[in-house]
């Protein structure tokens, strides 16, 4: 009987919160690996620590090309923050190429929508017959909508064929800022139940938790109710709206990306230029210098 009152709840997680840049920590000009892993990722960082010198300067002179978007042999804080949430992210990359030829069914690189559609959906679609379930039903019909408005979301130059940083964005909409609309918009979907627009305690309750019939609740439940009320739902109405979707599960946390350009760029530009940091510009050998901890 014990057993039975002890039994898990599973608490599903919906706020969306950037990976860590390193598990190193950071101590202003003295975190050398730190500053690695952040720039590099961790796999490449132990990559790099068993190269010479001279390997290192030469791949890490392809990777500043890289980073350097407008080509004009400097690297702005803004192109040093892009690299640098592109490597944090690194891994939903290497999860869509992992299954892009699954999509891509004509190999001309792109994906549009009618492959993505014949993929995923195409047996359904050849074979409703085979679907009568009503849940089956209402799932199909429910996700195919729902899937094309977030394609053309991720669609930005409007020819509904997808390239690999538009499908990636597609797969994975919560790690690019102009699908963040989309994320907030599903989310809502997902949890609100009755059909309102809104998000009330009880559906964000249960969007967490299975209750029991005639069950207590757990003590963290409890607490989760509390924070509905107290920090969810900002202007007191009993329910969330979409701003409130978002301030909750796209929380204005510490930018750690910005923070280490910033960092990267300071200590790199060994001229001291004072120009407004955000229009500061680092020289490519500079970085290099600092990067490597090499003098001339």
């Amino acid at each position: 009987m014990q057993a039975e009152k002890a039994k898990p709840t599973i608490r599903k997680e919906r706020v969306i919160r950037d990976p860590e840049l390193s598990r190193q920590a950071h101590e202003d000009n003295k975190s050398f690996q730190y500053d690695h892993e952040a720039f590099l990722g961790k796999e490449d960082a132990k990559t790099f620590d068993q190269l010479t010198p001279e390997e290192s300067r030469d791949r890490l002179g392809k990777i500043v090309d890289r980073i350097d978007g407008d080509g004009d042999g400097y690297i702005t804080t803004a192109e040093l923050k892009d690299w640098i949430k592109r490597v944090q992210k690194r891994y939903v990359y290497e999860n869509v190429a992992k299954v892009w030829t699954d999509y891509d069914l004509n190999k001309d690189n792109r994906i549009s929508w009618d492959e993505y559609k014949q993929a995923t959906y195409g047996y359904y679609l050849a074979n409703p017959e085979e679907f009568q379930d009503d849940k089956d039903q209402f799932s199909f019909k429910k996700m195919l909508p729902r899937d094309e408005r977030r394609f053309k979301a991720a669609d930005l130059n409007g020819d509904m064929a997808a390239d690999k940083e538009e499908f990636t964005s597609f797969l994975h909409p919560e790690e690019f800022d102009h699908m963040k609309d989309i994320v907030v918009q599903e989310t809502l979907e997902d949890i609100d139940k009755n059909g309102d627009g809104h998000v009330d305690e009880d559906e964000y309750i249960a969007d967490m938790f299975s209750h029991e019939e005639g069950g207590p609740e757990p003590d963290w439940v409890k607490t989760e109710r509390e924070q509905f009320s107290d920090f969810r739902d900002l202007n007191k109405d009993g329910k969330m709206d979409k701003d409130e979707i978002r301030h909750w599960i796209m929380p204005q946390d510490y930018d750690h990306a910005q923070a280490e350009a910033r960092h990267l760029v300071y200590e790199s530009d060994q001229d001291k230029v004072c120009l407004d940091l955000f229009l500061l510009f680092v020289s490519i050998k500079s970085f290099l210098k600092y990067f490597l901890c090499i003098s001339d």
